[in-house]
């Protein structure tokens, strides 16, 4: 009984493949090569004017980052002293142009007994530092030099007319600068 059914079966598989054929798709090959040899012409679409570039100078760099503690808390602001205020007459060193925050240390070198540092500026430039070297926009004073890091003094102002001095730490393993 199932040596009958299979050729049943079989040409009920080639009528529903004949089913599937399209009669018109001779004519449709034919309408696509038509449209692939000759596609009209090209819509003409107009651009719009772009308009001049005028940059903007950022004015806010000499500014302080909203996102650096503008000062000691105030129950740990001392009055401070006047004494301590920066000499405003000196000039000011290369690195001074920089928050120490965008300074890094690169290395250290001894030289006849003497340390200095390598520094890094945003620029990319490499200067090489020694005791008694100011950087860092709050008047840094670099007052020791170790195989590992840079300490420095600054002074700040308290915000009550006086000054205070802050101690900070550049270390050569790429942190950021530390207070103490």
């Amino acid at each position: 009984m199932t040596y009958r059914l299979v050729p049943l079966l079989g040409a009920a598989v080639l009528l529903a493949l004949a089913g599937c054929a399209d009669p018109q798709l001779a004519s449709l090959d034919r309408e696509l090569a038509d449209i692939r040899n000759n596609p009209g012409p090209t819509p003409n679409v107009e651009l719009p004017e772009i308009p001049e570039y005028e940059p903007v100078p950022y004015t806010a760099a000499d500014e302080r980052s909203p996102f650096v503690a503008r000062l000691p808390e105030a129950e740990e602001q001392a009055q401070g002293s006047e004494e301590l205020a920066p000499d405003m007459t000196r000039p000011r060193e290369t690195l001074e142009a920089y928050r120490l925050s965008e300074l890094r240390l690169v290395g250290t070198l001894v030289e006849d007994g003497q340390p200095s540092a390598l520094v890094r500026a945003p620029d990319g430039q490499v200067h090489r530092l020694y005791v008694g070297n100011h950087m860092g926009s709050d008047f840094g004073r670099i007052v020791s030099i170790t195989s590992s890091s840079v300490q420095l003094v600054e002074v700040v102002p308290t915000g009550r007319g006086g000054w205070i001095e802050r101690t900070t730490r550049l270390e050569l393993n790429g942190q950021d600068a530390g207070q103490r």
